[in-house]
């Protein structure tokens, strides 16, 4: 009669499963990190031309009736100058991984959310859109393990 041996076997996949799968999340965080970064300069930069087209002429955007947020075209058209040039040294930040920049990307992007919120009527389908990308990058940043390496 033969003995087997009835040992447990090595599964070398399942003693690399936990690490690897940090591994992955890590470099999915990463991604997303970078990915949020290139968004937020993508929409800087998108801003600021909204800011400049609007300031420049004011027939570019739709004329509405009353609205409760209701700013000259011009003054709508300063807010995304400012606010794309933030967004977009933000930008600039969270992709030289600065300690600052995840924070203040959170920040600027959260009321980049909320600028084009209250421009919804002038512009729907682009707003509606950058909307979903500042959620997105907010989502990104404030998931993203905490790291002081630069990318």
């Amino acid at each position: 009669m033969a003995q087997h041996s009835t040992a447990p076997r090595s599964n070398p996949t399942s003693q690399e499963t936990p690490s690897h799968h940090r591994e992955a999340r890590s470099e999915w965080a990463h991604g997303g990190m970078v990915f949020a970064g290139v968004l937020m300069m993508v929409i800087g930069v998108m801003s600021i031309l909204n800011g400049i087209a609007a300031i420049a002429t004011d027939d570019v955007y739709t004329n509405i009736g009353n609205y409760v947020f209701e700013f000259s075209l011009t003054a709508w058209g300063w807010i995304h100058l400012v606010l794309g040039v933030a967004v977009l040294a933000a930008g600039w930040g969270v992709m030289q991984g600065r300690d600052w920049a995840r924070a203040v990307g959170i920040a600027l992007t959260s009321l980049f959310a909320i600028e084009y919120f209250m421009f919804l009527p002038y512009a729907p389908v682009w707003s509606v859109i950058c909307i979903g990308v500042a959620v997105f990058v907010v989502w990104s940043l404030a998931t993203a393990p905490e790291s002081h390496t630069r990318m």
